[in-house]
């Protein structure tokens, strides 16, 4: 059982941690996914002492611009992209791919709420890297 108090759910919800489901009476509706979510949050600063901060942080380094196939002359104006202080759910996407998209229910959304996956993704991201350097450093 996960004990988070509504006063925590509404902060998280606008630091843009979280988003939530609104039911046609306005109240705010949690799936087993949102639960998982909040586990990895509450893990992660319980656990691993890392701030609200930092937890955004670490949500915008998945490649939100890979997951949705967004082409390079869109990403070069996504804020989402050329900024690490949120998940790209926290931004307004006006004339890119996720222009209109539901954020609540998109992969990226989705695949940031899994710590696991999070970790994989990240690794992803710094082998490429790695692996690009190295190229230009044998100067390929």
């Amino acid at each position: 059982m996960l004990v988070v108090s509504v006063q925590t759910l509404r902060m998280y919800e606008r630091r843009g941690l979280i988003i939530a489901q609104k039911s046609a009476g306005n109240q705010r509706l949690y799936s087993q996914s949102d639960i998982e979510r909040l586990k990895c949050i509450r893990t992660s600063i319980s656990k691993h002492k890392i701030s609200i901060e930092g937890i955004r942080r670490i949500q915008s380094m998945v490649p939100c611009w890979e997951n949705v196939q967004c082409p390079m002359e869109q990403r070069v104006e996504c804020p989402a992209f050329a900024a690490s202080d949120a998940g790209c759910w926290t931004y307004k996407h006006k004339t890119n791919v996720c222009a209109g998209r539901d954020c609540l229910h998109c992969k990226v959304y989705l695949l940031a709420g899994d710590c696991e996956q999070i970790k994989s993704l990240v690794h992803h991201q710094t082998s490429r890297l790695s692996e690009t350097t190295d190229d230009l450093q044998k100067g390929k």
